[in-house]
């Protein structure tokens, strides 16, 4: 049996045209704008701006953002031509299956899951931590932590995160409950958030010194920062830290402020005009937040000076602008709720992608059909998603945030790269297919979305790289002990 071989285009249009009791069509282009923003906006605006300013490019981190947003487009607008022109759930998963073939595609679903499975995880801890924090430390370290973390200043062990798992059991069940109702709920988290991002923007806008500003560019002569923990944080002694060599390394940290924007694209199966809104929704998402992003970062280093968030921690970092500079209580309060409610719907459209890729997978035999079995009444993948919670409720409760978090990143790039390469496949093996959307620049965007994402993945720590490899192997494993066995394509191709 051939580990190429792939899906027809065709074929598989037409499965899912004629599957009347499918995946339901409730989704326009407005909601899979917010289920973009949804995904890309949570702790990527209010961590990674504060981290990338103070490390690496100062103010110029608007700059970083702007950077970040281009190396996104390029997969943007590969993602946006497959998506109206295979409006079918399971994203790069199912591009890569018409393009590459079973073995590419199996292992590009299996990526996914470090993307959206441990994504989910990873941001429900730190929504758990957000909310002891909003409640002043209420919940017991015991049962807001995982007990492989490390003991707390007072000498407490932790048990589980109940928090986590809490958050994730009602957005589960959200999901169950039908992706219409989820795209409403996700509408109006995204309605709440940004409107609390824009109060921020507008309040501070009126605090900036414009002295804050000057220089725009770290020089390669900046003064060292004394950390006041006898450590000394010197921008002059790396390249990474001062002037453009600054500001790409500042580019590569707010690059991953964007992930999530890909996840519209799992639910084009979903959607009532897929041709004509599903590059609305990823290419408006990406937009509306990268414009956002680049307010942000302008006003929050105007209204504090970027050194001081080497020092005021990172997560913090806007509170303590707001606190420390404008003197809002109020306002840092709310941005924690904006934290909450961005955290709320990463975690939605997350869990949302991540049972569609698996629904995908499971009616291509790949997977069991358990993944694939719609509720009687709401017809979604209820038992993916009970799965899903179960296997992201244990990384979530029992797991602590730095083993799952940087595999998010791993795998959204890796999706990024082949959803590249497969545009370029594809105009060349079918280029008379309607095409709703195109591409501009083929090759040169594919390609340059490919290098891009490459040095991304270049760029992280050699464990995480192990770790993901270790991950993709196992996932192999899988594959050609059961997935390859049961693939639908080859019983079809079998003699008869």
């Amino acid at each position: 049996m051939s580990l190429w071989r792939k899906k027809s285009i065709t074929k598989l249009l037409a499965d899912a045209e004629n599957n009347e009791h499918g995946l339901k069509k409730t989704l326009t282009a407005t909601s899979l704008v917010a289920l973009g923003i949804g995904a890309i906006i949570g702790a990527g605006l209010f961590v990674r701006t504060a981290a990338a300013a103070s490390e690496h490019a100062g103010n110029a981190v608007t700059i970083s953002f702007l950077i970040a947003a281009v190396g996104c487009l390029f997969a943007g607008l590969c993602y946006a031509e497959f998506a109206s022109m295979i409006p079918i759930a399971g994203s790069a998963y199912t591009y890569a299956y018409t393009t590459m073939g079973e073995l590419v595609a199996w292992i590009i679903g299996w990526a996914l899951v470090l993307e959206y499975a441990l994504g989910a995880a990873t941001v429900s801890i730190a929504w758990s931590e957000y909310l002891n924090k909003l409640l002043g430390g209420a919940i017991p370290y015991s049962l807001c932590h995982s007990p492989f973390e490390a003991v707390s200043a007072a000498g407490e062990h932790g048990i589980i995160n109940l928090p986590a798992l809490f958050i994730l059991l009602i957005l589960s069940l959200l999901l169950i409950r039908g992706t219409a109702e989820s795209a409403k709920v996700n509408t109006i988290i995204v309605f709440v958030k940004v409107s609390i991002v824009l109060v921020f923007i507008a309040v501070g806008w009126h605090f900036i010194v414009p002295a804050n500003h000057t220089p725009y560019i770290i020089p390669d002569n900046a003064k060292p920062v004394d950390l006041g923990n006898g450590k000394i944080f010197d921008y002059a002694g790396s390249a990474r830290s001062h002037g453009w060599g600054g500001i790409l390394s500042g580019a590569a940290v707010v690059f991953f402020a964007f992930i999530g924007f890909d996840a519209v694209s799992t639910a084009a199966q979903e959607t009532k005009n897929p041709k004509r809104d599903m590059p609305i929704g990823i290419l408006g998402s990406l937009a509306v937040c990268t414009i956002l992003y680049i307010l942000f970062a302008h006003v929050l280093t105007g209204v504090a000076p970027f050194a001081d968030f080497l020092r005021a921690g990172k997560e913090a970092s806007v509170s303590y602008a707001i606190d420390t500079y404008m003197h809002m209580h109020w306002l840092a309060t709310l941005v924690t709720v904006a934290i909450l409610a961005g955290f709320s719907s990463v975690i939605l459209v997350m869990l949302l992608g991540q049972s569609r890729v698996f629904y995908s997978m499971s009616n291509d035999g790949l997977l069991p059909k358990v993944f694939s079995d719609l509720h009687p009444k709401y017809r979604t993948p209820y038992k993916s998603n009970i799965i899903l919670f179960l296997f992201v409720g244990f990384f979530g409760a029992f797991i602590p945030e730095s083993v799952a978090g940087d595999l998010t990143s791993i795998g959204t790039l890796l999706a990024f790269i082949l959803v590249c390469l497969g545009i370029i496949i594809m105009r060349k093996a079918d280029p008379d297919r309607a095409r709703p959307f195109r591409t501009p620049l083929v090759p040169a965007v594919p390609i340059l979305g490919i290098l891009v994402c490459g040095a991304m993945v270049c760029s992280e720590d050699p464990v995480t790289i192990i770790t993901a490899l270790g991950w993709m192997v196992f996932g192999l494993i899988i594959f050609f002990l059961y997935s390859r066995h049961h693939s639908n394509i080859g019983k079809e191709n079998l003699p008869q």
